[in-house]
């Protein structure tokens, strides 16, 4: 059987780099502009609400591409 991936718009999702490394049990990276200002507070996407300025995607099952500190333009 053909492998066939499709991409598909309008997906509603929560995606974040906020969990504290004991709460997980996989590596996860810190958002880069939560650690410039020390906090937890930003999230990449937010279901039903907001999409972070500097998201720029995601890259096979869990890598978020982010373009801090600049602003994705896309």
């Amino acid at each position: 059987m053909e492998n066939v991936m499709r991409k598909l718009v309008g997906a509603n999702m929560d995606i974040d780099l906020t969990s504290r490394a004991e709460d997980v049990q996989w590596r996860q990276d810190e958002c880069p502009w939560n650690a410039d200002e020390n906090t937890i507070e930003h999230k990449c996407a937010v279901k039903n609400t907001a999409i972070c300025k500097y998201f720029c995607g995601i890259k096979g099952l869990d890598t978020v591409l982010c373009s801090y500190p600049r602003e994705n333009k896309a």
